[in-house]
This record gives C-alpha cells, sequence and structure tokens, in this order.
C-alpha cells in the first residue's frame, strides 16, 4: 500500500484545483465534471495527486487536515503569489506564530512556513498535519498503512516517506474531539497487487480503525476512519 492522493471537498473543483496546482507547480492529470486533479511529483521521492472532488455546498466542518506550504527564506514571496491566485488572510486563533495562516478560494485554511530545517527537500508542501487524540497511536497506525518511517519528532509526531524527500506527515494534538461532520479533506491510499483488500480491512480494524458503509452507491473504493475518526480511502490495485 502508498499513500496516492490528497482529497479536498470542492463546491468549484476546477477553481480550487487550479489554485493548488499554480501554487505549488503541479502538473494537470483530469478536468472533467467528476472532478479536478493534478499531480505533485517529488524528485527521487513520492509523487502526490490532488484531487478536487464536487460537492454540492461548502464544508462547514472545522478543518482536521491542512497542508504546510513551503516558505522557507522565500516565505513573504509565496504568500504574495498566494494572495494573487485567489487565497485570503485568515485568523484561526493563531496569534503571533512565525507563519502565516491564509484561506484557498474556499477557505481551506492552510499555512506558509517559516524556515525550518526539517523542511529540507519535502518539495512545495512542507507538511500535512492531522488532527490526532493520540499522536502515538496514530502514527503506528499511518507507517503501517502507508509504509511511512519514523522522521524522529517527538511533538508533533512525524512521519516521512522512505526516500526522505516530500512532505512530513504530522499528528498534532486535536483541540476537540471529533465531529459527526465529513471531513473536507482526506487522504487515498492505494493497494498494490500483492494486497488483499479484505486482509488489509482486518488490519485496520485491529490497529483501531473502522470501515464506513457510506450510502453512495456501487464505488470500487472503500471508506475507513483511522483511530480518531479521520476518514480515508483504500482505493483497488492499478
Amino acid at each position: 500500500m502508498y499513500l496516492e492522493n490528497i482529497v479536498f471537498d470542492a463546491v468549484d473543483p476546477r477553481r480550487l484545483g487550479t489554485f493548488w496546482q499554480d501554487l505549488l507547480g503541479a502538473e494537470l492529470l483530469t478536468d472533467s465534471p467528476e472532478g479536478f486533479e493534478t499531480r505533485l511529483s517529488i524528485p527521487g521521492g513520492p509523487d502526490l495527486d490532488l484531487c478536487f472532488q464536487p460537492v454540492p455546498d461548502p464544508p462547514a466542518d472545522p478543518v482536521r487536515l491542512h497542508l504546510d506550504v513551503l516558505g522557507g527564506p522565500a516565505r513573504d514571496a509565496v504568500v504574495a503569489e498566494a494572495l494573487r491566485l485567489g487565497a485570503r488572510h485568515l485568523d484561526i486563533g493563531q496569534g503571533n506564530v512565525p507563519w502565516v495562516v491564509l484561506g484557498d478560494p474556499e477557505s481551506n485554511a492552510f499555512c506558509v512556513m517559516d524556515d525550518r530545517t526539517a523542511h529540507r527537500d519535502t518539495g512545495p508542501i512542507a507538511a500535512i498535519p492531522i488532527d490526532s487524540a493520540d499522536p502515538e497511536r496514530d502514527a503506528r497506525f499511518w507507517a503501517w498503512l502507508t509504509g511511512w518511517t519514523d522522521a524522529g519528532a517527538a511533538a508533533p509526531r512525524t512521519l516521512r516517506h522512505p526516500s526522505l524527500r516530500g512532505p512530513l506527515l504530522e499528528f498534532c494534538e486535536e483541540p476537540a474531539p471529533k465531529s459527526e461532520l465529513k471531513n473536507r479533506m482526506h487522504l487515498d491510499v492505494r493497494l498494490e497487487a500483492a494486497d488483499d483488500p479484505d486482509e488489509v480491512a482486518a488490519g485496520i480494524g485491529a490497529r483501531g480503525g473502522r470501515e464506513l458503509r457510506p450510502d453512495w452507491g456501487d464505488i470500487p473504493w472503500r471508506v475507513y476512519q483511522d483511530p480518531s475518526g479521520n476518514e480515508f480511502c483504500v482505493l483497488p490495485a492499478p
């Protein structure tokens, strides 16, 4: 199994997808009524696809997963470019911090980060922070699920692709328990040919996750929650 997609719910997938594609320097894969997809390729590291799927109404849930965009010495220039592309400044109670919090064109919060040694070789996405009720437990769960390895950070608990390139996957203490609302962003994992979907489902359950059975008709993937209630999908082998 491997981490393949970062998925956004979007009222206007093309508008939101174009914003992120231009900001990150990604490559267009699909632009259709079913959604907009763009690929971020990390030299020597993973490919991550950003997928923007249509929803009828703007998401109302708190953001439990977001993107930290690489800023570093060029932080102010990255902020200026994001604003030019359609972002806006956002106050989520961050106070006086060395990074800049923005909202994308559909008000998904993201951060443009200050200069950090940990962000060396990440590419334009420095990190993917996820709210967690138990960061140590959830890091073990996602390490098993994705094959990403311990990056050595105690707080937030952090994983990284085995190549040591590409974004960090960070597990941050959640400010409040998850509501019943669907997350506006989630991650997708792709099975490989040797993976048995039912064995994977059993492994997810044994590690504290659970399978969801939404009434979405006949879909080729399976929907789960991690032990902290964050949704993710397991896609069939290509």
